[in-house]
């Protein structure tokens, strides 16, 4: 009998926090530069230079901290975590061990069909980034097979965030969901750019797996290098095709770190996974213990915008938007802030949206404007809303006013008014636009008398164009059926 094993998935996020100088010293916080120009005594480890802590990069932890509901002790602090690296100046690096900034917490996340799900935090942690190194020479960029090494210690001393999971992720697409939701809220709050090619959002995936209905967990594997939420879901799933075939042949997972292969879609070893004895950690001596005020963790409270579930939920709950709709407006800040004062001012979420994110955003991609920059005021948006609903104007003039408003044009209304472009409902009025198309075309009336129905549409063209756009369609098409039946 075939045994069906289910994954058991946690993930370890590391985030560069966006502050304008390091996390102990006072060389700038940026990407790029050239290599080592961006280095002081201080992150470069030299004896004598001791470091000071951020205090903009802890405030940005407690700010996570409190948007995930973490716990914020009222002390944390520092200690070294010993290992080497080429990449590493001091050969350790500044962390937390046993006495984090935040503790606990919950991020909360959608799939693509809408459903919420949770996935709990251990920690988050605040700690120094290493440097970088390349390996030239080898096909890969790996330093197996290289012939030489360099070392860019720019990005030494970044302060870094570690968000740490618990094995609550059972699928790819769970893992894929909870980072996502991971990044859209560490960007609402500004403490980074979350950045994937830049280097500022990394992961690694822990995954293991165990018979369906087991409550051990399997011994699990580390997968690191993967660049993108495409590339984590591709090793992931790789992973955990690799361990199935393992154990149902009799086989043991070794627990390892293991490489992504972006180009065969699989996993390699690497070394064996350290466990935290291996870097004996200890206090680090250059620093003392941070203490966490409550005013300051109730001022820090105070700053925290709406959450993207907390939106999500708005958007999905209240407003009944789809699943794609809602995450569209999340994933474009701006777009979401101008739909949100549409929504405001028109109460009708649905026709926003559809405006928003059709015809509005169409003329975005052709012109280049971004919406919240086009000359298509909030306030005039609504209003054209309200004429669609009111059945002043039909889905055309619509479309063309809406042309006309991002060239500057102003209040969809005045437009109407002015030009007397208000969509006609008179039967009567209309009645005699249809009588006028069949007379003027009497085949056409006989072949859809005779049963070739999808002659309609040309009739009611006809129609539409003789009244300038203006006539009801609805009231159009029941007229042109009454007419020839």
């Amino acid at each position: 009998m075939k045994t069906e094993y289910e994954a058991v998935i946690g993930i370890e996020c590391h985030v560069e926090l966006r502050t304008n100088t390091k996390m102990f010293c006072g060389c700038r916080n940026e990407f790029g530069g050239e290599p080592n120009t961006l280095v002081c005594p201080v992150c470069l480890g030299m004896p004598g230079a001791l470091p000071v802590p951020n205090r903009r990069a802890i405030e940005h932890m407690v700010a996570a901290g409190l948007a995930f509901g973490s716990a914020i002790p009222a002390f944390s602090k520092f200690d070294r975590k010993n290992y080497f690296y080429p990449d590493m100046p001091k050969d350790y690096q500044i962390s937390q061990y046993d006495m984090p900034l935040c503790e606990g917490g919950t991020v909360r996340y959608w799939l693509d069909d809408g459903t919420m799900r949770e996935c709990r935090l251990t920690r988050i942690h605040l700690e120094e980034d290493t440097g970088k190194s390349t390996h030239a020479g080898s096909d890969d960029g790996r330093i197996a097979g290289s012939s030489y090494s360099l070392v860019d210690f720019n990005r030494a001393g970044v302060p870094l965030m570690e968000c740490v999971s618990e094995p609550d992720l059972r699928t790819s697409q769970e893992a894929v969901g909870y980072l996502e939701s991971l990044r859209r809220t560490l960007l609402a709050l500004g403490v980074s750019d979350v950045k994937m090619e830049e280097g500022s959002l990394r992961c690694d995936a822990n995954v293991s797996i165990r018979p369906v209905g087991a409550s051990e967990f399997g011994t699990k594997t580390e997968i690191k290098n993967m660049n993108s939420f495409r590339s984590v879901e591709r090793a992931i799933e790789s992973e955990i095709a690799r361990q199935t075939e393992i154990v149902s042949s009799g086989g043991r997972i070794v627990q390892e770190t293991r490489g992504w292969d972006e180009v065969n879609g699989t996993t390699h070893s690497m070394r064996s996974k350290e466990e935290a004895h291996d870097y004996r950690y200890f206090p680090d001596p250059d620093l003392v213990p941070l203490e966490i005020s409550s005013d300051d963790v109730e001022r820090l409270r105070g700053t925290l915008p709406e959450l993207p579930w907390q939106r999500f939920e708005r958007y999905a709950t209240e407003y009944g938007l789809a699943t794609k709709q809602a995450t569209q407006l999340i994933d474009n800040p701006s777009l979401g802030a101008y739909f949100d004062r549409v929504v405001a001012e028109s109460s009708n979420p649905h026709q926003s949206s559809n405006f928003v994110l059709g015809d509005l955003s169409r003329l975005a991609n052709e012109t280049g404007v971004p919406v919240a920059e086009s000359k298509v005021a909030p306030e005039h948006l609504a209003e054209l809303v309200g004429l669609v609903e009111s059945k002043r104007v039909n889905s055309k003039i619509a479309k063309e006013l809406l042309g006309r408003m991002w060239d500057g044009a102003g209040s969809p209304a005045a437009i109407v008014e002015r030009e007397g472009l208000a969509q006609t409902s008179d039967p009567a009025a209309i009645e005699r636009f249809v009588d006028d198309a069949i007379a003027a075309h009497p085949e056409v009336a006989a072949e859809y008398r005779a049963g070739k129905t999808n002659v309609l549409g040309f009739l009611v063209g006809q129609i539409m164009k003789a009244s300038r756009g203006k006539a009801d369609p609805a009231l159009v098409n029941e007229l042109v059926r009454k007419k020839l039946c």
